[in-house]
């Protein structure tokens, strides 16, 4: 009887035991730590491999072949291409909204908004590239729709990903477009809104809405369902708003 009930105890405890594969955007690059650390408090025998980069990028790499079990975008565009080429075990899910901020490693008048960008001392603009990073088309669409994007496009430094564009605000541009939800980590603390930052003003651009998707590869995968699940939870829900996103 001992043996058996060992046998149960060992059963359960492998349940969700396993590695789950996940394709980041790069703007939860800070807040997909807290999630997982929360999740693993439920599924502690569940290890969350996370690979971070640009949704475009990611994409691709889906449409090739890439072994993810799971694709957290920075738009619902790519996971909703991902679902029309049958590529997805789910239809793809808002998990959460972003922001656009303006960041700066030295003090600015940020008074007058997104206009700040079109200073004659502002030479460098970090914007992520908008073929393949969703903020980097949210910003291009902001200074559009603030009728400022042709008189600034030759100060664009173009990133990779959205965490590239932060390091190039901090370095090698003047200013730089980046997801908000990068500042709500400690080591951006030193970094004062309306002194170093701002945030774009949301009716220049389009929603950001973040969509997520269970990919082919894991469609019988019950931890990946677990992570899934948990990402469109309360608590999950909780997090992200305390990295400074929107949800619902």
């Amino acid at each position: 009887m001992k043996k058996i009930i060992l046998g149960l105890a060992l059963l359960c405890s492998s349940v969700f035991a396993g590695t789950v594969n996940i394709a980041v955007a790069a703007n939860v690059s800070y807040a997909i730590n807290d999630l997982i650390a929360e999740f693993n408090k439920t599924n502690p025998n569940t290890k969350i491999e996370v690979v971070l980069g640009a949704s475009g990028k990611f994409t691709a790499q889906i449409q090739n072949g890439a072994p993810f079990d799971i694709f957290m975008s920075a738009d619902m565009k790519f996971p909703e291409t991902l679902y029309k080429e049958n590529l997805t075990a789910t239809q793809p899910v808002v998990y959460a909204q972003g922001s656009l901020a303006i960041l700066s490693a030295k003090p600015l008048d940020f008074s007058k908004g997104i206009e700040i960008v079109s200073n004659d001392t502002i030479k460098r603009v970090a914007i992520a590239n908008p073929k393949t990073a969703p903020y980097g088309t949210a910003a291009i669409e902001a200074l559009k729709n603030a009728n400022i994007l042709e008189k600034n496009e030759s100060k664009f430094v173009y990133a990779e990903s959205i965490s590239q564009a932060v390091t190039y605000a901090l370095t090698a541009a003047d200013v730089g477009f980046i997801a908000k939800s990068l500042l709500y980590e400690d080591k951006m603390a030193q970094y004062k809104e309306n002194i170093n930052w701002i945030s774009v003003d949301p009716k220049l651009y389009t929603p950001i809405d973040q969509g997520i998707v269970v990919l082919n590869k894991a469609k019988d995968n019950a931890e990946a369902k677990a992570f899934y699940d948990f990402i469109l939870s309360s608590k999950a829900k909780e997090i992200f708003k305390n990295f400074g996103y929107l949800v619902k």
